[in-house]
């Protein structure tokens, strides 16, 4: 039976700051929690203490700041909310880069995107299966800047957003891991992404992502008007995906042919290549017929339980680090909704929240 379990939803309005302020008071404890227990992880790896984390977290405050100073004043604003420092809070949206070289933290993540022909309305449709701790929660943030931009973020923990906007576009993203270059030179993918998303057009936001995406992600977005395109990224190297009949699908190895050499998701995620196999055969299952309801059975499947596109965590394994599947989404742009169900979509009904 599935459970219905609706998110925190936190309607921002304002400053920047003003709706870091906002987040920062509502969901207080999702990212101390978070964030502690982030910087505790990571701390064990370095077998080192949290505040060297956060001083090699604080290297990317610079690049960060000459890049996109609204969202240096949403962070500052959380951390007056939280009673933390602006660099302990920072260090937050560092936690994937800085997690690569730790290899305690993989985030495991199935994606898609599908518009035109092979949908039931011809709508584009996109979402992805979050994957990550067990013990991390999720909250949803209805965002309305000060531009005119209004969003809708699924935030897991506060270290990073998966969002869609009025503009009328949606972005999902997987977690990538490459044996090649150095992340020191880069922004975080947490701190690029959201100028990303504020941006007034799809054309716009993919130019900014192509510009910026580097080392750990593959991004891709679709709008309503059926553009749909998917990036791929190491740490000094990008390459644009288009999409193959009006299908985009994902998950954490590279599809790049000049990149693969270098993938380590054989060693690190080996049931990465089945879950993307897994997911291009029921997508073509269904090409013709696809509608949000048909991606809520997909994003549910159990094939190679429990490394399985609905994932859950492995009962023989004791590691800190298992894996499961903690939201499933579904965008539909051209609507201005998301469909998610807080936690497994196996068990938990999808509820529609609208920007």
């Amino acid at each position: 039976m599935e459970e219905t379990k609706s998110l925190p939803v936190v309607e921002c309005y304002g400053t920047p700051y003003e709706i870091g302020m906002q987040i920062g008071n509502a969901c207080k404890g999702e990212i101390l929690f978070s964030l502690e227990d982030s910087l505790s992880i990571l701390a064990r790896g370095y077998q080192t203490e949290i505040d060297h984390v956060i001083a090699e977290a604080s290297k990317f405050i610079p690049a960060t700041q000459a890049y996109d100073p609204e969202l240096i004043q949403q962070l500052q604003g959380q951390a007056d909310a939280l009673g933390i420092s602006f660099q302990r809070m920072f260090a937050l949206r560092t936690i994937l880069e800085l997690s690569f070289y730790y290899r305690n933290i993989l985030g495991l993540c199935t994606s898609f995107a599908a518009s035109g022909k092979v949908t039931a309305d011809g709508k584009t449709i996109l979402g992805q299966n979050i994957d990550w701790y067990p013990r991390y929660s999720m909250y949803l943030l209805k965002i309305h800047h000060r531009s005119g931009i209004r969003q809708l973020a699924l935030s897991l923990g506060g270290i990073v957003e998966y969002t869609l906007s009025s503009a009328g576009f949606g972005m999902c993203a997987n977690s990538l891991f490459t044996e090649t270059g150095t992340y020191r030179f880069n922004i975080p993918l947490a701190c690029y992404l959201p100028k990303v998303m504020r941006q007034f057009s799809f054309k716009d936001a993919v130019d900014l992502l192509q510009q910026m995406a580097r080392g750990v992600g593959y991004y891709h977005l679709a709008s309503a008007s059926g553009e749909m395109v998917g990036i791929e990224s190491v740490f000094d190297d990008v390459e644009m995906i288009e999409p193959h009949h009006d299908l985009l699908f994902h998950t954490n190895c590279y599809c790049t042919e000049r990149f693969q050499a270098h993938d380590m998701a054989a060693t690190i995620l080996p049931d990465s290549l089945k879950r993307r196999e897994r997911m291009q055969h029921l997508l073509g299952q269904h090409a013709g017929s696809i509608t949000p309801e048909t991606m809520m059975k997909i994003l549910s499947d159990h094939q190679d339980y429990p490394v399985s596109i609905c994932r859950h965590p492995d009962p023989h394994k004791t590691a800190i680090w298992e894996m499961q599947t903690l939201a499933s989404f579904i965008m539909v742009p051209e609507e201005g909704i998301m469909y998610i169900a807080n936690g497994n979509p196996c068990s938990n009904e999808f509820l529609i929240y609208s920007i």
